[in-house]
């Protein structure tokens, strides 16, 4: 096997992480596809991928940073999250990664009731906290799977074309 194998194979399994990456929290999604593309056009002499689709590629991951806190912040602050509940969305996300897969969609919801409860708000409050919070985490999630398809179809279509 050359080296030049060795670097597209590493290239396919940063681009998959990166998609898994997309949906776990504990991974930095898009930012690992555009790694993996990265070294797929450095591996390639960038022959197939150039510098422009390159630098198109840099800006929808660094998009991904701002769609990500937007939505999650938007989906928090729209229902009037405290600081607490924030924070127990964090925990509450890294821990349901323990109890997959039903824990990483309950996770956010339960941390951020029990930051809304601990806060001192009534059930009926911090249960509405709870589920804006998470509407908006899953809203990150699909905005970044958009962004990784449309990734993965500008790199492709670079490629061939």
């Amino acid at each position: 096997m050359d080296i030049q194998m060795l670097y597209y194979a590493l290239a396919v399994l940063l681009i998959l992480v990166g998609v898994a990456g997309v949906i776990l929290p504990a991974l930095p999604g898009l930012p690992l596809v555009f790694a993996g593309m990265l070294l797929a056009a450095w591996a390639g002499d960038f022959q197939q991928i150039g510098w422009i689709t390159l630098v198109i590629l840099g800006l929808l991951t660094v998009l991904s940073f701002a769609a990500d806190f937007f939505s999650t912040a938007v989906g928090a602050q729209r229902v009037g999250a405290s600081r607490k509940a924030l924070w127990g969305t964090v925990i509450g996300t890294f821990a349901g990664l323990f109890f997959m897969p039903i824990g990483l969609l309950a996770g956010p919801f339960v941390g951020a009731l029990v930051g809304e409860l601990w806060h001192g708000r009534e059930l009926g409050q911090a249960a509405k906290v709870g589920l804006g919070t998470w509407l908006g985490i899953v809203l990150g999630i699909v905005l970044k799977l958009g962004l990784t398809f449309a990734m993965l179809g500008l790199f492709v279509f670079a490629w061939i074309f």
